[in-house]
């Protein structure tokens, strides 16, 4: 049997933008990505703490070091900049794995650094 478990996280960023006319997607800070084992384009979903909405797309590597935090297309109704956000991606995997899978969850300090 196989399960969907957390496999990653990056807990309470900052979102710096919000970007309407864009095709749609999270921008974030490779560094961040990185942190979190996370790589471009995977499914996400976003939790937005302020407002409490949820959404899901897919990552866009942003410039490393800057920490970018990116609500483009749709997405962009759904926050502002200032926002705290929650990033998750999700794995599937079997069973007893993941009773001894350990997520990677990454806490952002200030400006959304590492």
């Amino acid at each position: 049997m196989q399960i969907e478990v957390l496999k990653s996280k990056i807990h309470r960023a900052v979102i710096t933008e919000a970007n309407l006319n864009y095709v749609g997607s999270l921008t974030v800070d490779e560094d961040l990505m990185d942190a979190a084992n996370m790589i471009e384009y995977e499914k996400i979903h976003v939790v937005n703490v302020n407002n409490g909405e949820r959404i899901e797309t897919y990552l866009i590597k942003g410039p490393r070091g800057s920490g970018v935090i990116c609500l483009n297309g749709a997405a962009a109704r759904k926050g502002e900049p200032g926002d705290v956000i929650i990033v998750i991606s999700y794995a599937i995997m079997e069973f007893e794995k993941a009773k001894t899978y350990q997520p990677m969850v990454v806490f952002p300090k200030e400006g959304n650094r590492l």
